[in-house]
């Protein structure tokens, strides 16, 4: 079955490349909402152990992006804009990570499916990462309206 075979080209690298960056992306997004969250436990006045705080980052590592964002949205006060933004990453996120490539298999064939793939990735990749910034900068206005050094919760 030649036609089942990965294309070998460049661009095909290059295609590889970019969902690998969007998915990266994605799970740095994961990442600074983790920090988001547990910061905001942080504001909250408790003082909690070093070891429930371990114990929490773990189990919101583990938490899927969906999961994430529907808590953060009862924590922290993002903007009607952000919220949409936040959805729409998880949205997009979720197509490309399960059902991208099945969709789109014939297109990984021809150099022009392939460009297209690669702008759309990299268009998502740019909007993840945009995301994935904003969320750094709350994070650490937090770190510093809390006293703390950003190593103690990374």
């Amino acid at each position: 079955m030649k036609d089942t075979q990965v294309p070998e080209s460049e661009q095909s690298k290059e295609l590889f490349a970019y969902f690998g960056l969007a998915v990266y992306y994605c799970q740095a997004l994961e990442q600074q909402l983790t920090n988001l969250l547990l910061l905001t436990k942080l504001s909250q006045g408790k003082t909690p152990t070093d070891a429930e705080i371990a114990e929490l980052y773990q189990r919101k590592l583990s938490n899927s992006l969906g999961q994430l964002i529907k808590e953060i949205q009862h924590h922290f006060p993002f903007s009607e804009e952000e919220t949409s933004q936040l959805q729409a990453v998880w949205k997009e996120r979720n197509h490309i990570v399960h059902d991208y490539f099945k969709e789109r298999i014939q297109e990984t064939f021809t150099p022009a499916g392939r460009a297209h793939m690669i702008r759309e990735l990299k268009r998502f990749k740019n909007k993840a990462s945009r995301l994935e910034i904003k969320l750094q900068g709350y994070c650490t206005e937090m770190y510093s309206k809390l006293g703390l050094e950003e190593e103690h919760i990374k």
